[in-house]
């Protein structure tokens, strides 16, 4: 049984930082194919973020979150992280953590094979 546990969310006021964990148990992250953040907020659909491949070498993100966020990942302690600066009043959400067993694609929802429960993150303006 694959798990995966996502922490690290919280109030943050604007322009502060935060980092969120993905901790996978039952499998280790190096067997996986990519490994990526969501974020949906309410009333919108569940939104790609950023990926990071196997190796953590390759990375991929969102034109709004690029420059601001950065993933990456530790096989070795079976965790991803989204280390996220200058956050914005829009960043606020339920951020995700999903991975997947295939390499092809890596920016849609239906592409991922395995899902965390979500972690809030609030930004005050």
């Amino acid at each position: 049984q694959v798990q995966l546990r996502e922490t690290g969310g919280g109030l943050v006021q604007a322009g502060g930082s935060l980092r969120l964990s993905c901790a996978a148990s039952g499998r280790t992250f190096s067997s996986y194919g990519p490994t990526a953040w969501f974020r949906q907020a309410p009333g919108k659909e569940r939104e790609f973020v950023a990926a990071v491949n196997w190796s953590g070498r390759s990375t991929h993100y969102a034109d709004s979150v690029k420059g601001r966020f950065t993933i990456s990942r530790d096989n070795a302690e079976n965790t991803v992280y989204l280390q996220m600066n200058d956050l914005k009043a829009e960043d606020t959400a339920v951020y995700y953590c999903a991975a997947k067993n295939t390499i092809v694609g890596i920016t849609q929802t239906y592409e991922y094979d395995y899902w965390g429960q979500g972690t809030q993150v609030t930004v005050s303006s």
